[in-house]
C-alpha cells in the first residue's frame, strides 16, 4: 500500500532513561524480554540514555576507580538476570552470574577485550571470590551490551554523556528532557528516572561542622561516595575522627592504608600483620552501635532452606495494608518480622542441629505458630526447647552488642572490640552456626515484602545492612590487623562528635568509655548521604518535586508500588513519568541480586518495563486511529 501524503509516517515512539547504571541496564533487559509480547506490532522505537558516566556501571560502578575496592558480595551471589524465583509477568531470560560470566571468559575467550589486569582477575575468579568493582563494571557493561542487542529490530539506542536537569511537558502529552548546556531538549513519549545514589546538600549539622572547619583551618568531609572523596587533606600520622563503621568506612580504611602504600603479610602464627608505609593517618572510628557490620557469611547452606515467608508474607502484608490508616513499623510490622526471623532461625536449628534442641521440630513449630509475636509465651517456649541461650535468637543483642557495656579505659575497649570481631569472623565461617544463614535468607524475604509499604523510615535499612550487607570476611581480618598496628582505634557505641571553639578542634566521645575524649583536626562522615528529594544535588529531582511530584515524610520521591509511576501531591500517578532506585519510596536493596531470591529490583524492573511498553503500544494505537 502506498503512503498517504496527508498522513506521513509517525515518528518512532521515544523513551528517555535518565541514568545508565545497573538499574537502567536491568530495565533495558526487561524491556527487551517483554517486547515480543507487548510490542508485537514491530513498530520501531527509540531509547535515549542520559548519564555522564559509561552505560552499564554508571557512576558507582564505573571502571576508573581504585583496583583496591571490592564488592561486598561473592561472585556467585551477583546476577543481573531473572530466574524462576522472581515474581513477574514477563518471561524469564536466564543469564550468567558474575562468577559464571568470568567462567565463560576463561572457557571461550572474552567476547570483548578486557585490560590485562582485569583479564587476569577474571581468570582467577571463583564463585566465592570477592571481585573488584572494576571487574563488576566490566560485567555490567557486558550485560548492557547484551540487553541492547536483544531489543526489537529497528530499535535505536542513543547514549548521551550529559546531565539531565529538568523534565517538562503536559500531564498526558509528550515530555521534554532538558540536558545541561544544551538549548534543545530531548522529546519523549515516556521518561524513566534511574538515578542511583546521588549527592546531597548537607543538613544543618553538616553545614555547621563545615563552617567550623573552615573557620579553624580543619578538615571536614561530609557524607559522600568514598571513592569520590578528596582524601589528600588527611595527613600522615595525624588523628582523624570517623563517624560510621559500615561499608563506606571499609572503603576509607582501604584507601588510607593499602592505598597509601601499606601492605599485609602473615606472621609465623598465621595471624595477618599490617606493615605501614608511614603515610597513614590514625583513624578513630565510632558509630551508634560502635562495632563494624557483620562479615559476609563464608559458607553455603546445605539441606533444607527455611520455608519463608511464613509469618511475614503476602497475606500478612495484604492484611496490614487493608487496615485504616498507615501501618506503624514498630507496632504493626516489626513484630511480624521478628517472628519470621525467629522462625527461620529455629527451623534451621531443629533440622540441621537437632542435638542442640529439646523435642521434635513439628511440636515446636505448632506451638511457635500459636504464640503472639514478642510474647512471654514465645520466650518461654524458646527457653524450654533450646537449652543453650547462645542458640536463641536475640535480635536486640544482635543489633546493639555494646549496649550497657562500659570499659575502664580506651585500651580495654580496643581489646574488647578485637575480640568481638574475631568472634564474628569465626562464627560467620563456621557452619555450626548455620541458623545465621537461615536468618540472612529470611531477611532477604522480608526485604522483598517491605517494598509494598513504601517509605518505612531508615531504622530497618540500617538493621538489614548491619546483619546482611556487611563486608567480606578478609576486610574484617584486615581491620583487626590495622587495630593491632594502632592505625585504627575504636571509639565505641553512641559516638558523639562536637566542635570545640575554645581549642579549635573536633572532639569525640562515646558511651563505652565514659570521660574519654579524642581530639582531632579532621572529621570524616563515613556514610552515603540520605537520598532525600529536597536536599538532593540532582537538579532534575529537585525540579520534579518543585513542579508537583510528591515526596514522603522522609523525603523520598513517591511512586506507585505497582509500576513505579511518579505520584503527584494528590496521589495521582503520572501516565508518562516513572522512577526507580534509592531516591524513591519503592527502593529495593540493590540493582543486582543473589540468584534465587525473588529480588525486588527485578520485580520492579519487569513491572515498569511492561508499563512502558503498554504506554508505547497505546500511543501507537492512538496514532493509528487518527491517521
Amino acid at each position: 500500500m502506498s503512503a498517504n501524503p496527508d498522513h506521513p509516517p509517525r515518528s518512532p515512539a521515544t523513551v528517555v532513561i535518565v541514568g545508565a547504571g545497573p538499574r537502567a541496564t536491568g530495565l533495558i533487559e526487561r524491556i527487551a524480554a517483554n517486547a515480543p509480547e507487548l510490542h508485537g506490532d514491530g513498530a520501531p522505537f527509540e531509547l535515549h540514555l542520559v548519564d555522564p558516566h559509561p552505560p552499564g556501571g554508571g557512576r558507582i560502578w564505573r571502571p576508573d576507580q581504585s583496583p583496591l575496592l571490592w564488592m561486598n558480595s561473592m561472585a556467585e551471589d551477583v546476577t543481573m538476570f531473572t530466574d524462576a524465583s522472581v515474581e513477574r509477568e514477563g518471561p524469564i531470560c536466564p543469564g550468567p552470574s558474575l562468577a559464571e560470566w568470568a567462567g565463560r571468559l576463561r572457557e571461550e575467550g572474552p567476547s570483548h577485550a578486557l585490560p590485562p589486569g582485569l583479564a587476569a582477575e577474571a581468570a582467577a575468579l571463583t564463585g566465592r571470590s570477592f571481585a573488584t568493582r572494576r571487574l563488576q563494571s566490566a560485567y555490567l557493561g557486558w550485560v548492557y551490551e547484551r540487553s541492547v542487542a536483544a531489543l526489537p529490530p529497528g530499535t535505536t539506542v542513543h547514549e548521551h554523556r550529559d546531565r539531565a536537569v529538568r523534565v517538562t511537558g503536559p500531564y498526558d502529552g509528550r515530555q521534554q528532557v532538558w540536558l545541561e548546556g544544551r538549548t534543545a531538549p530531548l522529546t519523549a513519549d515516556a521518561v524513566v528516572l534511574a538515578l542511583g545514589h546521588l549527592d546531597a546538600e548537607p543538613d544543618a549539622e553538616q553545614r555547621a561542622l563545615t563552617a567550623f572547619a573552615a573557620e579553624h583551618g580543619l578538615v571536614h568531609l561530609p557524607p559522600e561516595f568514598t571513592a569520590d572523596s578528596d582524601l589528600n587533606a588527611l595527613r600522615p600520622g595525624e588523628p582523624v575522627l570517623v563517624r560510621g563503621l559500615g561499608l563506606a568506612f571499609v572503603d576509607l580504611m582501604v584507601l588510607l592504608t593499602e592505598g597509601r602504600g601499606g601492605g599485609y603479610e602473615r606472621g609465623p602464627d598465621g595471624e595477618l600483620v599490617y606493615r605501614p608505609s608511614g603515610r597513614e593517618p590514625v583513624l578513630y572510628a565510632g558509630s551508634r552501635r560502635g562495632v563494624p557490620y557483620h562479615a559476609k557469611i563464608g559458607y553455603s547452606l546445605s539441606g533444607e532452606r527455611p520455608p519463608v515467608p511464613r509469618f511475614f508474607g503476602p497475606a500478612q502484608v495484604e492484611e496490614l495494608l487493608s487496615r485504616p490508616g498507615r501501618p506503624d513499623f514498630r507496632r504493626d510490622i516489626w513484630p511480624l518480622i521478628a517472628k519470621e526471623l525467629g522462625f527461620a532461625h529455629y527451623h534451621r536449628l531443629f533440622t540441621a542441629h537437632p542435638e542442640r534442641t529439646a523435642g521434635p521440630w513439628s511440636a515446636f513449630e505448632e506451638k511457635y505458630a500459636a504464640c503472639p509475636p514478642g510474647s512471654p509465651e514465645l520466650a518461654a517456649l524458646v527457653a524450654a526447647a533450646v537449652p543453650d541461650p547462645a542458640d536463641r535468637l536475640d535480635l536486640d543483642a544482635l543489633d546493639r552488642p555494646l549496649t550497657g557495656l562500659r570499659f575502664d579505659d580506651h585500651e580495654a575497649l580496643q581489646q574488647a572490640l578485637r575480640g568481638h570481631i574475631e568472634a564474628d569472623l569465626a562464627r560467620r565461617h563456621d557452619p555450626a552456626y548455620s541458623p545465621d544463614l537461615a536468618v540472612f535468607l529470611a531477611l532477604l524475604s522480608v526485604y522483598g515484602q517491605l517494598i509494598r509499604f513504601g517509605d518505612i523510615g531508615g531504622w530497618w535499612h540500617g538493621f538489614f545492612s548491619f546483619l546482611a550487607s556487611g563486608p567480606p570476611g578478609p576486610r574484617l581480618e584486615q581491620l583487626l590487623a590495622l587495630s593491632r598496628a594502632g592505625v585504627v582505634r575504636f571509639l565505641g557505641a553512641e559516638t558523639a562528635v562536637a566542635a570545640d571553639p575554645l581549642r579549635g578542634v573536633f572532639r569525640a566521645s562515646s558511651a563505652s568509655v565514659p570521660g574519654h575524649v579524642v581530639e582531632a583536626r579532621a572529621l570524616v562522615e563515613a556514610r552515603l548521604p540520605e537520598p532525600t528529594v529536597d536536599r538532593s544535588r540532582d537538579t532534575l529531582l529537585r525540579s520534579l518535586h518543585r513542579d508537583g511530584a510528591a515526596a514522603t515524610p522522609a523525603g523520598l520521591l513517591a511512586v506507585s508500588p505497582a509500576d513505579a509511576r511518579i505520584l503527584d501531591r494528590a496521589g495521582r500517578p503520572h501516565p508518562r513519568r516513572f522512577a526507580l532506585g534509592p531516591h524513591t519510596d519503592a527502593r529495593a536493596s540493590g540493582a543486582f541480586a543473589r540468584p534465587g531470591t525473588n529480588a525486588p529490583a527485578f520485580r520492579q524492573n519487569d513491572a515498569t518495563a511492561r508499563a512502558l511498553l503498554r504506554c508505547l503500544r497505546d500511543l501507537s494505537c492512538r496514532a493509528s486511529l487518527t491517521a
